[in-house]
């Protein structure tokens, strides 16, 4: 990461995931189209688990996976540059839920409360979702600063529908663990 801004760097937990196309290869260019951002690093990356669709169901399954970043960005920035990343990996927003290419969320940034017309932090679903708590149970930080928000996920990953419809795809699609996973 080459951070040139003097502001300091925040920890932030995203959501990636994909049901269209090279699905693991999307998720891969993803992360090396924001790890190529000067003012974002990719720090962690959860395993890949395949999941059913949720919400509009005739469309393929999706891959999803989970990361933390390192950025000096503000979180409304981080989020057009994430937008910025769907759009040249050729995300269509046609159908509210529907099939894409690729889909980035912001999920948390490092305990901030946030509710603009473009981003709301912590993400208003996340805890909904089965297919964002287990990749973000994968990559929880230990530091005390995300300690609540560990906490949080855990509480909420033990108590959520869903799982059933999840299975681990591969270990990491992110440095040298790309092979498919025979579980």
């Amino acid at each position: 990461m080459n951070i040139h801004s003097t502001s300091e760097a925040s920890e932030a937990y995203i959501a990636l995931g994909a049901n269209l196309g090279d699905r693991q290869g999307t998720l891969r260019e993803a992360l090396r189209r924001l790890e190529y951002h000067e003012e974002i690093e990719v720090v962690r990356t959860s395993r890949v688990y395949e999941t059913e669709p949720v919400g509009y169901l005739d469309q393929p399954q999706f891959l999803n996976m989970a990361a933390v970043l390192r950025t000096t960005l503000a979180p409304e920035d981080l989020l057009h540059v994430m937008l910025d990343t769907e759009n040249q990996l050729g995300r269509v927003r046609d159908v509210q839920y529907g099939p894409r290419t690729v889909d980035l969320d912001l999920l948390w940034v490092e305990g901030l409360t946030l509710d603009t017309p473009d981003l709301t932090l912590p993400h208003p679903r996340m805890l909904e979702r089965a297919f964002v708590l287990l990749p973000l149970s994968d990559i929880l930080s230990q530091n005390e600063e995300s300690s609540g928000f560990r906490r949080l996920i855990t509480t909420a990953l033990q108590d959520i529908d869903g799982k059933a419809g999840i299975r681990l795809w591969t270990t990491n699609v992110w440095e040298d663990g790309s092979e498919r996973s025979g579980s």
